[in-house]
Order: structure tokens, then C-alpha cells, then sequence
């Protein structure tokens, strides 16, 4: 049975049992009708919408922001707890998130606004609940655009045998000595300064977001279910044949957000997604880079409203 269970870190933070793991979540601008949810991108946590969230709830949002499993202070599963993890099961808890957290508080449909892999989890849900979401704002997306293969026997093997040498590979590869070293060399500083454009922006402050969830005994099992999980999941959780199912509808306004700087997913993946999908509206944010919602949080929060403001029904 599913819970909320108020944390000690104050009143606005809370711990939500789904399926039997602890999940953290906030909320801002608790008592405004209109929903949205914040989704965080892969090594973040919700703490990294610092500069966003009193924005939002300020324009008159109620401003969810959840740690995705794996990832924050939510529970870090590994293999034998959960199996996997993806974007698909990232968007069931986000799924369940609503129904359970937010539906009891209000009817309205839901924004989506996601970082990096939050926004491939925005991208899943607005396909998978499209019932439930009204917008999403995607900064940016990080699956390339392939074609769809089509399926055959030989595609199928191949496929079968690709899946059992990834497990097999990550099963025995000592991501805790990884870990171990990705702290001690200051890594995780290298790796935010290739992320973010303005270095100046790098702070103690988004270090310690950043290293805090990979100093837990369990973060190496939680990060091996989330490489076996992206690495082997199927077509149907790729941006391709997501963005493919949106455009049959066209019925979830989509805005993508990218730093012009990008050196993690560069702007011309952007370019290439609202060339081939027209429905796609792509701003370019100048002179930022992987992070613009916290490198130019002033502009990145303005685009947003104002196109949100826009396009709300």
C-alpha cells in the first residue's frame, strides 16, 4: 500500500512509498490548481531545479519535483530489487506519482518540464499518459534519431544475444571501484565543468547534489539497473518511435530547450528533431550549455512561462 510520509527536512519535503521504495519529492506553491512536475536529469536530483521551482509557484504552479528512482534521495535499487531501470519504468512512477500524490489534490492536466534523461521520461509519459499531460518542455532531448528498424528472425537473435552480453557485462564490471574513483579524483567536478558552458556556475553547492547520491553503499547497484535497463530497452522507449507516436496526434504541445553550447547532446540533434517533426518548437538558448534551466535559470524560467502561458487551455 502506497503512503506519504511527511520527511523531517521541512514542510514542504516528503518521502512517498511506491511499490515498496522510498522516493523523495517536494512540492511549491502546494494550494495553486495549476500541476507541474520537474524532472531531473541522469546524476541530478530534484535539488537541481534550485533556480526554477519558486519561479513557477510564484506564476501560480503547484511545483512538483521528485527524485527519479535511482537517483537523489530516493531509493537506489539494484538488479535483484527492481530488475531494471528505464525511462519506462521512470515514467510508471511518474504515472503512479499523479494518480496518487497529485489527483487527490486537483483534475487539471499536468506540465512536464524535464532535463537531459527527465526529458526523455517527459517524452515517455506524454506518449504513454497523454491523457494526463497538457505541455511538455524538454531541455534537451538526449536520444539520437534513428530508423526504425523493422523486426526479423535475425534482428531478434542478434538482439537476444546483444541483451545477455550487457547483463553479463555489467554484471561483472566493478562499477563500486568506479564510483570509488569518480569521487576521489574529482571527477564529478571535471564531468560538470564539460556539462555547463559558464563555469562560474559550477558551485559547492551543485557538487554536492551531484556527489552526495554516488557516496551511498547503494548507488553502484542502482547505476548498474540503470545501464543494463537503457542499454537493452526496446524501441518503443526510444526518442524515435516516441516522437513518431506524437506526431500521429500532435495533441501535447512540445518545446525544446537547448543550450547552444551543448557539448553533451549537441544542437544539432535539436535542429535534426524539429526539422523532421514540425510540431516541435525549438528555442536556442546562446552561450549555455547541457544545463540552461540552471546556467540562465532567469531565461530559461521566462521562455518557459511565457510559452506555457501561451498554450494553456
Amino acid at each position: 500500500m502506497n503512503s506519504i510520509d511527511k520527511s523531517v527536512e521541512g514542510d514542504e519535503t516528503y518521502y512517498w512509498n511506491w511499490n515498496g521504495f522510498k522516493i523523495f519529492w517536494s512540492v511549491k506553491g502546494k494550494e495553486n490548481i495549476h500541476p507541474m512536475i520537474l524532472l531531473h536529469g541522469f546524476g541530478a536530483s530534484s535539488k537541481h531545479w534550485r533556480n526554477n521551482s519558486y519561479y513557477f509557484a510564484q506564476k501560480g504552479y503547484s511545483v512538483y519535483s521528485i527524485d527519479l528512482i535511482g537517483f537523489g534521495n530516493s531509493a537506489q535499487p539494484g538488479i535483484r530489487d527492481i530488475g531494471k531501470l528505464d525511462n519506462g519504468v521512470w515514467c510508471n512512477q511518474v504515472s503512479d506519482f499523479i494518480k496518487q500524490v497529485i489527483r487527490p489534490k486537483t483534475s487539471k492536466k499536468i506540465i512536464l518540464i524535464g532535463n537531459s534523461l527527465g526529458s526523455l521520461v517527459a517524452l515517455t509519459c506524454a506518449v504513454y499518459l497523454k491523457n494526463e499531460i497538457l505541455s511538455v518542455i524538454a531541455s534537451p532531448l538526449p536520444d539520437p534519431l534513428v530508423i526504425m528498424k523493422r523486426e526479423s528472425k535475425i534482428n531478434l537473435i542478434f538482439e537476444k544475444f546483444r541483451t545477455k552480453i550487457i547483463k553479463i557485462f555489467f554484471k561483472v564490471f566493478p562499477l563500486e571501484i568506479v564510483l570509488f574513483f569518480v569521487n576521489k579524483l574529482g571527477i564529478i567536478k571535471l564531468g560538470l565543468n564539460s556539462a555547463y558552458f559558464k563555469k562560474d556556475r559550477v558551485d559547492k553547492e551543485l557538487i554536492n547534489i551531484v556527489r552526495k547520491p554516488v557516496l551511498r553503499k547503494t548507488s553502484a547497484r542502482a547505476l548498474r539497473a540503470m545501464c543494463i535497463g537503457m542499454a537493452t530497452r526496446g524501441d518503443k522507449l526510444k526518442a524515435s518511435y516516441l516522437l513518431e507516436q506524437l506526431s500521429l496526434s500532435k495533441k501535447i504541445p512540445f518545446l525544446l530547450l537547448w543550450g547552444e553550447k551543448d557539448n553533451f547532446i549537441p544542437l544539432f540533434l535539436g535542429k535534426k528533431i524539429a526539422k523532421f517533426h514540425r510540431w516541435v518548437e525549438l528555442k536556442i538558448i546562446s552561450n549555455s550549455g547541457h544545463c540552461v534551466h540552471d546556467e540562465d535559470p532567469s531565461l530559461f524560467n521566462k521562455i518557459s512561462y511565457e510559452w506555457i502561458r501561451d498554450i494553456k487551455t
